[in-house]
C-alpha cells in the first residue's frame, strides 16, 4: 500500500475487521495484522489463518497495490478458504489476486512474499512459497487437475501432488505453475513458462512450455537494471 491513502483505509475497514476478527483471537485480532482491501470479495471465510506471535498492524496485505497496465478499480481479489493458510511474515498479495482453498489442502507463504497483480493459486493439497518470493501478474498456481483421468483399470493417474518454491524465487508474468513442481532457491521462471512435475536444481533459468533449465548460475534482484 502507498502511503497517505487514509481514506482507502477506511472504506477497507469493514472487510479488514470481519477477517481478523474471524480468524485470529481477540489479543491478535485487535491489531489488525492482515488489512483486505474494500475490493475483495470474501466468498470464504472458513479453515484457519495462522500468522507469527509478534504480529503487527497491516504486516499482511490482500487487495492493495497498483500496476499500471491494470484497472484495479473494477478487478477484484477472491478469498476462497476452506482449509488452512500460514503466514511466516510480512505478505502481499496484490490487486486482483485470487486465493482458493480447498478442505485438507494448506497454503504456505514465507518472509515478504509478493504477489504484484492479479495471480491465481489454488490449493487442494500443499502449496508451500519460501522466503523473498515474487510472483508477478497473470500467474497460475495449481497443485491439482481438479478432475480424475482414470486409465482401463479403474486407477487415477493424476493425482494432487504438492507444489514447493524455495527462497529467493522471481516467477515471471503468465506462468502456469503446474502440480508436483519444486522449484530451488535462487532461482527465475521467465515469463510465459509452463513448469510442470519434478525438481529442478538452484540458481537457474527456467523457460519454455514445458519448462527447462536454460542457464546455471544466476540469481536476481529486485532492483531494475
Amino acid at each position: 500500500m502507498r502511503p497517505g491513502k487514509a481514506w482507502l483505509l477506511l472504506r477497507s475497514l469493514p472487510k479488514t475487521l470481519r477477517f481478523n476478527f474471524k480468524y485470529f483471537p481477540l489479543s491478535q485480532a485487535l491489531l489488525l495484522p492482515v488489512v483486505v482491501c474494500h475490493r475483495v470479495y470474501l466468498e470464504s471465510l472458513h479453515g484457519t489463518v495462522r500468522i507469527p506471535a509478534g504480529c503487527r498492524f497491516g504486516m499482511i496485505s490482500l487487495g492493495f497495490g497498483e500496476v499500471g497496465i491494470f484497472d484495479r478499480q473494477r478487478v477484484r481479489s477472491v478469498w476462497h478458504v476452506e482449509g488452512d493458510v500460514v503466514f511466516q511474515g510480512r505478505t502481499g498479495l496484490g490487486h486482483g489476486t485470487r486465493i482458493s482453498v480447498d478442505s485438507g489442502g494448506v497454503l504456505t507463504f514465507g518472509e515478504r512474499f509478493l504477489i504484484a497483480a492479479e495471480s491465481a493459486i489454488v490449493c487442494r493439497k500443499a502449496i508451500t512459497f519460501g522466503n523473498d518470493v515474487l510472483v508477478s501478474w497473470d500467474v497460475q498456481v495449481m497443485d491439482t487437475d481438479w478432475h480424475c483421468i482414470i486409465d482401463d483399470g479403474g486407477a487415477v493417474l493424476n493425482r494432487d501432488s504438492e507444489v514447493v518454491v524455495g527462497d529467493h524465487v522471481w516467477i515471471g508474468s503468465r506462468v502456469l505453475l503446474m502440480k508436483g513442481a519444486r522449484i530451488a532457491r535462487d532461482s527465475i521462471v521467465a515469463a510465459g513458462s509452463i513448469v510442470t512435475r519434478g525438481t529442478y536444481h538452484a540458481n537457474v533459468i527456467l523457460a519454455g512450455v514445458p519448462a527447462k533449465e536454460i542457464r546455471q548460475g544466476v540469481s536476481w534482484s529486485a532492483d531494475r537494471p
